[in-house]
């Protein structure tokens, strides 16, 4: 492949294409060295000088869907949370979910006092032993990380919230975990400061084992907009509807008639969720 081929991000923003970048996204979803072979000699030759990464992205995986659709789904899960926008809400109800599969009662969009002023927080979790509180970092670009200045910034806010008791689930106690959660990634430095202050943090491929993409994988806590048999304008008035994983469309298949699709559509939709998920 020519490697002084230019290709556009999502910002507008230009910078040289870097193979190496997609196999290891293709390896990263399962594919097998024929798998990718066959993947970057096809987009190889499709690539032209300023190619929008959507559209690399887009023919890879749909080279992807024809070897195997639970590995296309892996290799979009990353593109799928960016997708939970365009502001950060939606992710948060992700999270809120996570947590929620781990036994936890979760509220979003908290106001809670510190000890000198009030802090809103994404979401609150908790259980008769613990209560945490999440910050929950949502990037519309993939390639945007979260920085040290956000971790000095979260670790702050959490310092002045555990100087105060709070009541959540009829106990009155102390802040336990403060957790910084983004659907990217973090600066080496923000994982080393996180670390060093014991600021819990969880990111699309942090921690190595436990990260946000194992989570979604073991839990079955996929997107729905993963699923490539929605169209954009689905998905934004699914959004709307406060629809967040795959699974609410699944127990509430009335939903898709709703927004407008015939019969044989849902029905694609819900064969291509039981493939997702794994429902047999």
């Amino acid at each position: 492949m020519n490697h002084l081929i230019t290709i556009t991000k999502a910002d507008g923003t230009k910078e040289l294409f870097e193979e190496s970048k997609l196999i290891e996204s293709l390896r990263n979803a399962g594919g097998s060295e024929q798998i990718i072979e066959d993947v970057i000699d096809n987009v190889s030759r499709e690539m032209y000088d300023g190619m929008p990464t959507s559209e690399i992205y887009s023919r890879a995986f749909k080279l992807l869907r024809k070897h195997s659709m639970p590995m296309a789904v892996k290799y979009s899960l990353r593109r799928a949370l960016s997708e939970l926008g365009p502001d950060g809400f939606p992710f948060e109800k992700f999270i809120s979910r996570i947590f929620q599969a781990w036994g936890y009662e979760t509220l979003t969009d908290q106001t809670v006092l510190g000890v000198c002023v009030a802090h809103e927080v994404d979401v609150v979790a908790w259980n008769k032993d613990k209560l945490m509180m999440v910050e929950a970092k949502f990037h519309n670009e993939l390639g945007m990380k979260s920085d040290l200045k956000v971790a000095l910034y979260i670790k702050a806010r959490f310092d002045d919230l555990r100087g105060n008791m709070f009541n959540y689930g009829g106990v009155v106690r102390k802040l336990g975990e403060g957790w910084l959660i983004t659907n990217t990634k973090f600066t080496d430095q923000a994982i080393r400061y996180g670390e060093c202050q014991g600021l819990k943090m969880l990111g699309w491929n942090y921690p190595h084992k436990g990260n946000l993409q194992d989570i979604i994988e073991e839990l079955h806590l996929h997107p729905f907009t993963c699923l490539a048999s929605l169209s954009n304008a689905h998905k934004k008035v699914l959004l709307s509807k406060g629809v967040v994983l795959c699974t609410d469309i699944y127990n509430e298949p009335h939903i898709l008639k709703e927004i407008g699709m015939k019969s044989a559509e849902s029905e694609e939709v819900i064969s291509e969720i039981k493939s997702v998920c794994g429902i047999s």
